[in-house]
C-alpha cells in the first residue's frame, strides 16, 4: 500500500515552515521564495500586466500544470498574486515584494564579480 505524502502548505508568518519553527516572517518568506518555480513566476509577472495561465505556463518555459497550479496557489493565499478577468497577476504587495529584492539582486552581482578577481 502506497500512501501519499500531503502537499506541502503555503509558507506564511506565524506557521511553522522548512527549516524553522518559529513562525518568523523571514523564514516563511524564503521558505516560499525557494520553492521551484516561485521566483520565475514572480518574474515573468514583473511588468503588472495580467497572463491568462497559458501564457503565463509558455512565459515559464513550458513549466508543468501541476508546478504552475501549485506555485499560483501559493502565491495567492501569501496575497503576492492574483486572478483578475484579463489573467493572473502580482498584487501591489508582490510587486512591492519584487521592489525590495532589487539591492538584493545588486549584491549578488556585485559578489558575482568579485568571485571572478
Amino acid at each position: 500500500m502506497t500512501t501519499s505524502s500531503p502537499r506541502p502548505k503555503t509558507p506564511l508568518p506565524g506557521a511553522r515552515v522548512r527549516g524553522s519553527a518559529s513562525g518568523r516572517p523571514i523564514m516563511a518568506l524564503l521558505d516560499l521564495l525557494g520553492r521551484r518555480g516561485t521566483l520565475r513566476l514572480l518574474w515573468e509577472l514583473r511588468d503588472g500586466q495580467p497572463q491568462n495561465f497559458r501564457a503565463l505556463q509558455q512565459s515559464m518555459g513550458g513549466a508543468s500544470p501541476t508546478l504552475l497550479n501549485s506555485r499560483v496557489k501559493e502565491l495567492r493565499e501569501a496575497q503576492l498574486l492574483e486572478l483578475r478577468p484579463e489573467g493572473y497577476a502580482l498584487t501591489a504587495r508582490g510587486l512591492g515584494l519584487l521592489d525590495e529584492l532589487g539591492p538584493l539582486d545588486r549584491w549578488a552581482q556585485n559578489w558575482a564579480r568579485a568571485l571572478t578577481r
